[in-house]
């Protein structure tokens, strides 16, 4: 009886170890949309410019992170001012889609800072990690670019999907040093995002794959789902913020930017979107959308803070 037990435990701890190893596999290597793919997709879809991207000055840069590689990006240049966006792509995507959000806010008078996340683009790192080593990655963006613009020009940050989580968890957790942030369609917490993408079912089995996945990601990446909560973070963040969302969003429910935008206190404001699933705020309605970011950037960033050299 003892030896069948053993073997019985032996087998529950191999199926145990696979399946957690299976599980952690499909979101720390997430598979990455093509480079060639995105870009064909914003150039078909009249998102990216390529002549002006060809012809506006910019920098390319390449940031150490502290966890190790290099990060790739664009500092786009188009105007004499020194205001900078940081912009954050989400989870799959790269800079090239976040070009989209430059020219907006080229019209809207800032400089633009696109740049490809961990395991993403151009960039280096092994896994995503959803915003956990993500926002580590942005304060460095930020402490490079702060050391160009300098401490009196506007620096704002907008985040897309995963990129908006990472812009919460960097401004709520590490330091709230931008002068303002755009979340759009970001989740609330990263453990109930993981339930809603199969909420088809709320059996044990799938608690316990959860659970599971959870173990395995803390022991093979260093982080459990319970640091990656934004709606903790918010609390601590007394900038203006900017929430996003499309009410029909399948991907991440738009009450998670609800619940973000309840728990922020201070300056705030939300905008809920009609046309579009997932992350295509802008791509349906861009005129909507700038209006909204401008109107936010009217009554929230003072225009003494404006610095054009």
């Amino acid at each position: 009886m003892r030896k069948k037990a053993l073997f019985i435990s032996s087998i529950v701890a191999t199926v145990t170890t696979i399946s957690g190893i299976i599980l952690s596999n499909k979101l720390m290597y997430i598979k990455q949309k093509d480079n060639d793919f995105i870009l064909e997709r914003e150039t078909k879809a009249q998102r990216f410019d390529e002549a002006w991207f060809n012809n506006v000055t910019k920098v390319e840069l390449s940031i150490a992170s502290p966890n190790g590689y290099d990060i790739k990006g664009y500092f786009f240049k188009p105007l004499a001012t020194k205001n900078t966006m940081i912009i954050c792509h989400g989870v799959t995507e790269n800079k090239m889609n976040s070009t989209k959000y430059a020219r907006m806010f080229e019209r809207l008078g800032f400089n633009t800072v696109v740049y490809d996340h961990r395991r993403h683009g151009d960039s280096g790192g092994k896994t995503t990690s959803y915003g956990y080593y993500e926002k580590m990655d942005l304060q460095a963006v930020v402490h490079f670019i702060r050391g160009l613009i300098g401490e009196e020009a506007t620096l704002g940050i907008h985040g897309e999907s995963m990129g908006a989580a990472t812009t919460l968890l960097y401004a709520g957790i590490i330091e709230d040093q931008a002068d303002f942030y755009i979340s759009d369609c970001a989740f609330s917490d990263f453990k109930q995002l993981l339930y809603s993408i199969v909420k088809s079912s709320i059996s044990i089995e799938l608690k316990w794959a959860v659970h599971l996945t959870d173990l395995f990601m803390r022991l093979r990446d260093g982080y459990w789902t319970k640091n990656i909560v934004p709606k903790d973070a918010v609390k601590n963040i007394e900038k203006p913020v900017l929430f996003i969302h499309n009410l029909h969003d399948t991907f991440i429910p738009c009450a998670m930017t609800v619940d973000l935008y309840k728990a922020k206190e201070g300056p705030k404001m939300l905008r809920l979107f009609e046309k579009g699933d997932h992350a295509q705020a802008f791509n349906e309605d861009p005129i909507k959308y700038e209006a909204t970011v401008r109107e936010f950037l009217d009554q929230y960033v003072p225009h003494t803070l404006f610095c054009i050299s």
